[in-house]
């Protein structure tokens, strides 16, 4: 732990912090831990535009990793979550999505389902705390009404590193490491691999909207592993690039762009909520959800290409006419692979200015600044799918 003043909370570490310090990180508070900012003099920009054009490699261990298991397990993580579970294949992954009783984002998460009774499941490190209590507490109340079964069991891998290689040449990198045939490994897929001869969980994807691989490894063997995957091109990128390249990526920043008071519906995630489930339910939240989906929503989840000035998050969205306040703005920067300034926020519904090509106006410093409504991603994404 580092250690901090009585008025300042204290941070975790991941296994790689004092790789950072030796590579010259910049190192910030991020969901409870001390993260690389940026490494040494490389910018923001120029680390974005790294991984953009070869390949970049981030830490990304503050996130829970972590494993439930049982002969219930899909049925459990059905009830947890609105995903189609049963259908998946073993070993692909889904984005998913933890709903309250009021179907508001708990969290979001990637699930990989091993088989029907073993699910590797990543959340974020801001919500480590309340998802591990929030599980934990589904999980007893679950075996309690399940007791015929053999109980679920949820296992925490605190020890487990975590790093993603990410960036047009990720995989022809990452192939010069292992044995494993990666062009069989398309997007959504993973398996456990031999990377020098180290046994990890590679899942093909990430949150950059190019392709790559997100790498779990043992943790007496994290350093050494990402030592050695880190070797020329790749460069080590901290936060300022992942924040820009996942909005580019059209991607959500739990507790800016989603929260508890989100549906997956209202945040334009209508996809996370399997098709087969949407008249069955049977997930927790799945009032809100089906009332969302049957009876429309008063506000959305929309992208904006802004002129003149950037806006940043808490920025009001105006209604083009009136200037009277219709939504507000989520996450914006400067966009380093388009050169424009754009934004994600939440608008309201009622006069259609959620859709493609409408035209709004964003309060910057006082002044409203013209914005068109548009699709995400802003920059198109590059996913391994395979050869055509």
């Amino acid at each position: 732990m580092v250690t901090g003043s009585p008025e300042t909370p204290q941070l975790a570490r991941t296994g790689l912090y004092d790789l950072h310090i030796e590579k010259g990180a910049q190192m910030v508070p991020f969901g409870g831990y001390s993260m690389p900012l940026l490494y040494g003099k490389v910018g923001q920009v120029a680390s974005h535009n790294h991984v953009r054009n070869s390949v970049g490699l981030f830490d990304v261990g503050h996130m829970v990793q972590s494993f439930v298991e049982g002969p219930t397990a899909t049925e459990f993580m059905e009830w947890l979550t609105p995903s189609g579970l049963s259908n998946l294949e073993p070993f692909s992954s889904t984005l998913s999505v933890f709903l309250n009783e009021k179907g508001g984002i708990i969290d979001d998460t990637i699930i990989c389902k091993h088989a029907s009774d073993r699910y590797y499941v990543v959340t974020n490190a801001a919500c480590r705390d309340k998802d591990i209590n929030w599980i934990q507490g589904r999980i007893a109340e679950w075996n309690k009404t399940h007791a015929n079964h053999a109980p679920v069991t949820f296992k925490v891998l605190s020890d487990q590193g975590l790093v993603a290689l990410q960036g047009p040449k990720a995989a022809e990198h990452l192939q010069k490491l292992t044995d494993y045939n990666l062009p069989s490994l398309v997007f959504g897929k993973s398996a456990y691999m031999k990377i020098a001869g180290v046994e990890c969980h590679v899942a093909r994807g990430g949150y950059t909207g190019e392709d790559g691989f997100e790498i779990s490894i043992p943790g007496e063997h994290t350093v050494a592993i990402t030592e050695l995957i880190s070797s020329d091109p790749v460069q080590l990128a901290g936060l300022a690039a992942r924040d820009s390249l996942r909005l580019e990526a059209g991607m959500c920043l739990y507790g800016h762009d989603l929260d508890e008071s989100t549906s997956p519906i209202e945040g334009n995630l209508n996809w996370v909520v399997a098709k087969e489930r949407r008249k069955s339910g049977g997930f927790i939240g799945y009032e809100k959800v089906a009332d969302h989906l049957n009876n429309g929503i008063s506000r959305k989840r929309i992208g904006l290409i802004v002129e003149q000035a950037p806006a940043r998050e808490g920025v009001k969205i105006l209604h083009p006419e009136t200037g009277t306040e219709i939504g507000f703005v989520t996450s914006g920067i400067p966009s380093p692979t388009t050169g424009k300034n754009i934004a994600m926020g939440y608008i309201q519904t009622k006069d259609n200015l959620h859709k493609k090509d409408s035209q709004v106006q964003v309060l910057v410093r006082g002044k409203p600044r013209p914005a068109t409504v548009t699709l995400m991603p802003f920059v198109k994404t590059r996913y391994w799918r395979g050869i055509a």
